[in-house]
């Protein structure tokens, strides 16, 4: 049950910040940076609350069935695809950091992993 409030609390302030982040983008960079990279921070943030959602989606998961394997996997899945995809965006429009674009696909195949690892527990029941 430890596991399941570490979770869920994770997703929660990854939604808590996903909500901050795209306030901070819709009122504090317009005009500071160019329409394009507004729409990289908005892409950013998309990721990010979906993703902080399926934290959410798997820590109450694990609430209702601690021992299903697979679950704790998707959610560092999610995790981490949070820090490397969104985070790689952010740094990209925040400080121009064009080296860590190369973070950003990483990020993508946590995603993917981390849904995969989800649809394999579920299905493992």
């Amino acid at each position: 049950m430890r596991v399941a409030r570490m979770v869920l609390a994770g997703g929660a302030l990854a939604m808590a910040l996903a909500v901050a982040l795209g306030a901070f983008g819709a009122h504090g960079l317009r005009g500071r940076v160019s329409v394009d990279m507004l729409a990289v921070w908005q892409t950013a943030v998309r990721y990010h609350a979906w993703h902080g959602l399926a934290l959410v989606l798997v820590g109450l998961l694990l609430a209702r069935e601690p021992a299903a394997r697979g679950l704790v996997p998707a959610a560092a899945c999610f995790a981490v695809g949070i820090v490397l995809f969104s985070g790689s965006l952010y740094a990209l429009v925040l400080v121009e950091a064009r080296g860590l674009g190369a973070l950003t696909p990483l990020g993508g195949v946590a995603f993917v992993a981390g849904w995969l690892t989800l649809a394999w527990a579920a299905w493992r029941g």
